[in-house]
């Protein structure tokens, strides 16, 4: 369900509605769609929300899929449609039959599939205009006011409202890669700058912490507070402090709820985007950077406000034996980045480093390699490689890099793994990040693939042993990296829900997100959520769980958006290398396998590019040669001729 969908299903109050869908509530109760019990708004009964699904015409046909076994779907005929468009969220008045199908009559959209298409324009060499969908590849019609939409060069890029066809902004030139950014944001709703009030309001705060002004505040400015992120990174959200001594990890984070009021500008805003977005050569954050780089950042040298995760280890089981959580200020004493600590841990000589605070991690270091050790006996350890991008000065593709899991990203991660867990604990309802266990019929479709390169598995009890034999035989047979990248695959997504159900690949019953509120805005719901547990604020309390369904829903919704926005951008990077690279020959692996397609990941200096070719009797993680044929900028398709299977020539030589 929607987020408004869920408030006027589950009951809300007018003041819970987003602002801009506050018309669509005052619209539902002008036409008595909506009733007040026990002081919350609900739909009537004789109205349903749900998604409405439409086939083509000439023989439309139009329902609306039931949401609980009990109900029925909904027929709509094609005179009760209205305005309403295949895939979108809207409310029906069920009419009321004596036989028949369980009808209704569409009586209002509240959300659109698609509120805009990104599109371009091709104009041919007769001149003729084609006005061409992005998204589908489809055409499709647009209009300018005032102006003549064929008079714009060929390949411009459009966003268009799909409510009248009207173009909104033209986003550049197809063939200008400057363009593919302004393209993958806004193919995913995602935003660069932020309106005036949100800068005002952030300039608006001190820029520095007084912390005289915090006498509530438990002071651990004497701690050895550290942050240890990449090299680049500009926002510092945690920072780890630990007491040897007496086995206690200190894991604080960047207090942005101290700054981020309800129904603030900021906090609107932040809630629109969710998430920052990040592509290789610039980041989109989720709180103006006033914030986010600067005065919620756990910068070195200066005093911040955090909230604390303060974890008691037992010493022989290191299981968590206590754990508190408190408003605080710190002063991070250094910042080290991934690198430094992976070169200190090999024994190499790191110059201008502190070596007494490297030292000083070590004891910790050493228990995080105890802490993995002993979490994937439960769920999973996946050895698969992230590719990240580098762009030139020109926005071309310069370089590509693997990046992989090393000592201080583990133990980093650990600490991080301690304090999620630590926050869902405390609640039986409130906002999880789970990541329900596959179901066992798809992984046994993946032993089908499998099969093709000698990997069978014969006994398995459920999902956990079977993925955990089938990783046990990808090793012998030296592709884990390979195997384990299908096995995410078949997976499901990790979401946001207000029921937990556990978290099946970090094989944890306890799961949440409380350590990135700079740029997640599901941590900062926690944040307030913990808060208002410790100050028995039940008005709060009160306001957050009768809104965390809704919250949830919306989190995770954007969380996809922003994955696939800057997945888009990688994608069309790809595209316009392979564009300069037509006609040449690269060698690759099959990493997919169809009837009549296959796909091939390329080998080479660029890592990461997935090129399609016609399935010439190829298997899976066959090692082929191919010439690239096409690429297509618009789509990021990339067309390849298979040259030669190269275990073949070979064979054959």
């Amino acid at each position: 369900m929607s987020p408004f969908e869920i408030q006027i299903n589950d009951g809300c109050l007018r003041s819970d509605i987003e602002l801009d869908e506050v018309f669509m509530f005052d619209e539902l109760q002008k036409i008595g769609a909506l009733e007040e019990i026990d002081s919350l708004w609900r739909l009537k009964s004789i109205y349903r929300s749900g998604r409405l699904y439409l086939s083509k015409p000439p023989n439309t046909k139009a329902f609306i899929e039931s949401q609980t076994k009990e109900q029925r779907d909904l027929l709509i005929e094609e005179s009760d449609i209205g305005s309403a468009k295949n895939g979108d969220v809207v409310v029906a008045r069920r009419i009321i039959a004596k036989r028949g199908r369980a009808s209704a009559k569409i009586v209002m959209v509240i959300k659109r599939a698609y509120d805009f298409s990104i599109v371009y324009t091709i104009i041919d060499e007769d001149k003729k205009l084609s006005i061409i969908d992005i998204k589908t590849a489809l055409p499709t019609d647009a209009y300018m006011e005032g102006m003549d939409i064929s008079i714009l060069k060929n390949g411009t890029v459009l966003k268009v409202d799909n409510e009248d066809g009207k173009v909104i902004e033209i986003l550049g030139i197809l063939s200008e890669p400057k363009t593919d950014e302004k393209i993958s944001l806004a193919l995913y709703n995602r935003k660069d700058k932020f309106d005036e009030d949100c800068i005002s309001q952030a300039k608006a705060i001190d820029n520095f912490v007084d912390k005289s002004k915090y006498p509530n505040r438990i002071d651990l400015t004497d701690l050895n507070f550290c942050t240890i992120d990449p090299v680049t990174a500009k926002d510092f959200d945690d920072a780890i402090f630990f007491d040897k001594q007496n086995y206690i990890l200190y894991v604080a984070i960047a207090d942005v709820s101290e700054y981020v009021e309800y129904f603030s500008p900021i906090d609107i805003e932040a809630k629109r985007r969710a998430f920052t977005t990040y592509l290789p050569h610039k980041s989109f954050p989720m709180l103006p950077r006033e914030l986010s780089e600067n005065l919620c950042s756990l910068k070195p040298k200066v005093d911040r406000l955090a909230f604390v995760a303060k974890i008691y280890l037992d010493r022989s089981s290191l299981k968590p034996m206590k754990e508190e959580f408190f408003e605080a200020v710190i002063h991070s004493k250094r910042r080290f980045n991934y690198d430094e600590i992976d070169s200190y841990i090999a024994g190499k000589n790191a110059i201008g480093v502190d070596k007494e605070m490297l030292k000083a991690l070590m004891p910790l270091y050493e228990i995080t390699k105890k802490l993995k050790t002993l979490r994937v006996k439960d769920g999973f350890d996946f050895r698969t490689k992230d590719i990240r991008i580098s762009i030139d000065n020109d926005h071309l593709l310069k370089s590509t890099t693997a990046e992989s899991s090393t000592p201080s990203h583990s133990l980093i991660e650990e600490c991080m793994l301690l304090a999620n867990q630590a926050s869902a604990k405390r609640f039986e309802k409130g906002i999880f990040r789970v990541h329900e266990a596959p179901q066992l019929i798809k992984l046994e479709k993946l032993l089908e693939d499998l099969a093709v390169i000698g990997l069978f598995i014969k006994e398995y009890e459920d999902s956990k042993s079977l993925i955990r034999a089938i990783q046990k035989e990808a090793k012998k047979l030296d592709m884990s990296s390979e195997v384990d990248g299908m096995i995410i695959k078949s997976l499901k997504q990790a979401s946001y829900t207000d029921e937990n159900v556990g978290h099946f690949g970090l094989g944890f019953t306890h799961y949440s997100h409380f350590t990135s509120p700079i740029r997640r805005y599901s941590d900062l719901i926690l944040h307030r959520l913990i808060k208002a547990q410790l100050n028995d604020d039940e008005k709060e309390k009160e306001y957050l769980m009768r809104n965390i369904k809704s919250l949830c829903a919306r989190v995770s919704d954007i969380e996809r958006q922003s994955t696939k926005a800057e997945w888009d951008f990688r994608d069309r990077k790809f595209a316009r290398w392979a564009k300069q690279n037509e006609g040449l020959m690269f060698d690759g692996e099959i990493i997919e396998v169809k009837d009549s397609s296959a796909k091939v990941l390329l080998d080479g200096e660029i890592q990461g590019v997935v090129v399609n070719i016609r399935n010439d009797d190829v298997s899976l993680f066959d090692k082929v040669r191919i010439i690239i044929e096409r690429a297509d900028i618009a789509s990021t398709d990339i067309m390849a001729n298979l040259v030669v299977k190269i275990d073949s020539e070979s064979s054959s030589e």
